[in-house]
């Protein structure tokens, strides 16, 4: 499972997910051009000292992206989608893909994805903070390809560790 990010604009939604990823175990791709500089210190805030734990990759474009050798489906998140999230059978080599907080994704990258998934919410709602939305859905697709199991295990024989403000 991986977790993709196309040419985010904030840099704590961007950190966030950044620690999501980190703290679920699951790897990240960033798609460039992101709305700031990655050593911003405000996506560094965000992430914590968990970005240092994560296996991400940077592309440099979604051409990029695309020309990198890949397994499983591409599934993007969008309001222009009609099947919910909970409706879909995730499989463990999804690419789960969220566009830009301003604009989500253009037609193209839309068009390439193998799924499209909304969050469904009460009018007058249109979407959710990327961040929220990313985990929502990356929680239900590890809940149902059992990959949670192993974190469960493997948090409960780790040391505790105190909780950085």
């Amino acid at each position: 499972m991986r977790l993709v990010l196309f040419e985010p604009d904030i840099p704590q939604n961007t950190g966030t997910l950044m620690r999501l990823a980190a703290g679920l175990g699951v790897a990240l791709d960033l798609i460039e051009p992101c709305g700031f500089l990655l050593d911003d210190r405000r996506l560094r805030r965000a992430g914590m000292d968990y970005i240092d734990h994560l296996d991400w990759t940077r592309h440099s474009s979604w051409a990029a992206y695309c020309a990198t050798p890949r397994d499983g489906r591409l599934v993007l998140l969008t309001t222009r989608a009609a099947i919910p999230y909970t409706d879909f059978r995730f499989a463990p080599g999804d690419r789960i893909l969220v566009g830009r907080e301003s604009a989500g994704v253009p037609d193209e990258v839309h068009d390439a994805a193998d799924a499209r998934l909304l969050i469904p919410m009460m009018p007058p709602a249109r979407s959710l903070n990327v961040a929220v939305s990313a985990a929502m859905v990356l929680g239900e697709a590890l809940r149902q390809t059992a990959a949670f199991n192993h974190r469960q295990t493997a948090a409960a024989t780790a040391p505790a560790q105190p909780d950085t403000p």
